[in-house]
């Protein structure tokens, strides 16, 4: 797809924002405020039930994603009340801002990490009905993850032809952090449903928290931060090598949240050790880090660099491709300052490319929604 041949028609005006052109925000977070926002959305089984077992009055919170941290929210982001994210007055402020014409929500919600199969499903089931009702429908330049229960398998699939039918929906996301690494064959139903779909596999930074994350327990959040770059190693060695990407070519997988100067030092020593040990994994015909330039993104923020303009250019040139990052805020989190989220010459091909061009070609359905079309050159 040519930079220079792409107009965007959309019945919503174009606000350029502050880079003077379209952007696509590929990740924003929204939160269920309570899981009483939830109850609305239960069949009478499971409103009962959680009523009986008080669950309405539990708040399900991923132990990585603690709201009061700093972290969680920029001080002009931070709602004030309730939880980081549910504002969505401050999230159509920033859009604005930020002149996305469209973006793609994240709702993680603690509820998937329930043990309970059938739990765990509901509450995935509820998380995206509320934020079908309460996000997409008040906002339409919001699209949306389908969050699925990841314990179950079958239950996983049922949840994405569900949801599939609405096309606002754009992706399926996944945890980084889970049971089995994610190149697994017990997961590879999921991503056929999603392939057949026309939905990528987001998989976002977070863990289930039924094992360590580490080789250990650490004992503070700083440790279970830093570790999930690691993760998101293990994730990329373990989809190359147990062949998903020789199964699914066409599928892309988009790494949420995960920072980026780690991957090319990564795929140096992935590229090496293949040239060793490629009988044990015949079905890898091709070096990992061309496997990887075909299948994988990774959204901007949090850029984790000293200095990001020219770390950017350097990753660029690492990577021999300008095709891997998608534009995001990672709203309402705290990974940069005002409005400097995009660490590149704003006239320059390659931040189109970041902010407009790769979000375009990594979502069939974001492309078909806003109606873009190639113009003539």
């Amino acid at each position: 797809m040519s930079s220079a041949n792409i107009s965007l028609q959309s019945n919503a005006p174009v606000r350029p924002g502050v880079f003077g052109h379209p952007a696509i925000d590929c990740d924003v977070h929204v939160a269920v405020p309570s899981t009483q926002a939830l109850m609305p959305y239960l069949d009478a089984y499971w409103f009962d039930s959680f009523m009986a077992r008080g669950m309405n009055r539990t708040s399900y919170t991923l132990t990585g994603d603690a709201p009061n941290a700093p972290l969680a929210a920029r001080p002009d982001w931070r709602p004030k009340d309730g939880r980081p994210g549910s504002d969505v007055g401050l999230l159509r402020n920033m859009l604005d801002t930020f002149g996305s014409t469209a973006a793609i929500a994240n709702c993680i919600f603690g509820g998937v990490a329930l043990h309970s199969e059938d739990t765990a499903a509901v509450m995935c089931k509820a998380a995206n009905d509320f934020v079908a009702d309460q996000w997409l429908d008040k906002e339409p330049r919001l699209r949306a993850s389908i969050l699925i229960p990841l314990n179950s398998i079958e239950l996983a699939v049922e949840e994405i032809e569900r949801r599939a039918d609405d096309k606002r929906f754009v992706q399926v996301v996944m945890l980084v952090m889970g049971q089995d690494l994610l190149g697994k064959r017990k997961h590879w139903p999921i991503y056929e449903a999603a392939r057949r779909h026309g939905l990528p596999i987001a998989v976002h930074a977070g863990s289930l928290y039924h094992h360590p994350p580490m080789a250990g327990w650490g004992s503070f959040a700083y440790e279970d931060y830093v570790a999930q770059a690691f993760s998101f190693e293990n994730q990329v060695l373990s989809l190359v090598a147990e062949g998903v990407f020789q199964k699914f070519p066409e599928l892309k997988f988009v790494f949420s949240e995960s920072g980026v100067t780690w991957l090319p030092a990564c795929l140096w020593r992935f590229n090496k050790t293949w040239r060793g040990v490629r009988p044990e994994i015949p079905w890898v015909k091709r070096i990992p880090a061309d496997i990887v330039r075909d299948n994988i993104r990774l959204t901007l923020q949090p850029f984790d660099a000293h200095d990001p303009r020219r770390e950017l250019q350097r990753w660029v040139e690492q990577m021999r491709s300008d095709r891997m990052l998608l534009f995001s805020t990672d709203f309402p989190h705290w990974h940069f300052e005002g409005t400097d989220a995009l660490p590149a010459d704003v006239s320059s091909p390659l931040a189109r490319r970041i902010l407009f061009d790769n979000p375009l070609e990594t979502y069939p359905r974001l492309r078909a929604s806003l109606n873009v079309t190639e113009a003539a050159a």
